[in-house]
């Protein structure tokens, strides 16, 4: 099995149209059944899972009788996944139930993600849907997104989304059942089962089309989303979804060994981006953020900078930076609430308050 849930308690599985949707745009219920099962399975084994869905497009174009799939021009795209969206997410949300699942729905353009306050907005809901035991159904908001503002594949997508989850493992499951060292139609090419590093080598051995012509990713999409994943410390698999219950066996594939987390994650706060504040901590908070806990509002005593929600900030302890986060808060709304329990926070804000000032998904120890 890819990523038991015993070593993955968070895993996101991305979806190609060609598995979903028949040559002739029509949903292929039985297999999909077999993953809506798989996925129960994993549930009930303590796994929390979230799926990246192709197959608006594909399936809105049938219904609306348009040429080459809905992908003739992006007017044509973006009408076929509109009218698509509502059945894609209709027949999830059946074979879920089915299986005692209740689905939830998420649409989201590059932005959602690209902008640090939108990100956090998203990564909240995902997280808190995950919590709540429901089974989120991740897809590109094909219907307003356009070539500048669109991750234009779900690979990059599914990459990008473990991401924002906290997730341990991403499976992309597609018509190939992992990398070769050629396009595997030509004689010779043989199968790589695992790759530590995404060099010029790896890189090279993809191919850019897709084999079913119905979506947009090929091997090239697929490595770019491995890059994301493993440099975020998330573990990736290539793995062929031509086979009946896909998550329940351990046929052929490929996996993308991640980066050390807290490596990766220090790269992406501390190392690319500019912290805006500083937000110092007692010692008991900088200790239990050292064992990994968020940072609450109870354990800072200080804040300075001007920042908003989203931005990076330096987190201090009493012997000076031990960490960087994205903040939950603006500087503002965080003065206000410093020092203070969680059922005082309400009050002052006059809202619901979030759970943390800087979430532990968010931040990077030094």
């Amino acid at each position: 099995m890819l990523f038991p849930p015993a070593s993955c308690p968070r895993l996101v599985v991305k979806i190609g149209s060609a598995l979903l949707v028949d040559p002739s745009g029509a949903v292929r219920r039985d297999w999909l059944a077999g993953i809506a099962a798989d996925v129960a399975a994993r549930a009930d084994a303590g796994q929390q899972v979230a799926i990246v869905s192709s197959g608006a497009i594909a399936l809105g174009a049938r219904r609306l009788g348009l040429p080459r799939g809905g992908r003739a021009s992006l007017e044509d795209a973006q009408a076929a996944a509109a009218t698509g969206q509502i059945a894609l997410s209709q027949t999830w949300a059946e074979v879920l139930a089915a299986n005692g699942l209740t689905a939830a729905q998420m649409l989201v353009t590059l932005d959602d993600l690209e902008d640090r306050r939108r990100y956090l907005n998203a990564a909240a809901t995902l997280g808190r849907l995950l919590q709540l035991g429901t089974v989120p159904v991740i897809n590109e908001n094909d219907s307003v997104a356009t070539a500048e503002i669109r991750f234009g594949d779900n690979d990059r997508l599914a990459a990008r989304v473990a991401q924002a989850a906290g997730a341990d493992g991403v499976v992309l499951l597609s018509d190939i059942d992992g990398l070769y060292d050629r396009n595997p139609a030509q004689p010779g090419a043989v199968h790589i089962p695992e790759v530590a590093e995404i060099d010029a080598r790896i890189a090279g051995m993809a191919d850019d089309g897709s084999a079913s012509g119905m979506g947009s990713g090929g091997m090239v999409s697929k490595i770019a989303a491995a890059r994301i994943a493993t440099g975020a410390g998330v573990a990736l698999a290539i793995a062929s979804g031509r086979i009946e219950r896909p998550l329940s066996t351990n046929a052929r594939h490929t996996i993308f060994l991640p980066e050390k987390r807290a490596r990766a994650r220090k790269a992406w706060l501390a190392g690319r981006l500019t912290a805006k504040g500083v937000v110092t901590v007692d010692a008991g908070a900088a200790q239990a953020l050292a064992g990994g806990r968020s940072l609450l509002a109870a354990g800072a005593i200080a804040v300075s900078g001007d920042f908003a929600r989203g931005d990076v900030v330096t987190i201090a302890g009493p012997e000076g930076p031990i960490a960087r986060g994205l903040a939950e808060y603006d500087a503002g709304e965080m003065q206000r609430l410093l020092g203070r329990r969680s059922e005082e926070q309400e009050a002052l804000l006059g809202y619901a308050p979030r759970a943390a000032l800087i979430h532990r998904n968010h931040m990077a120890l030094l």
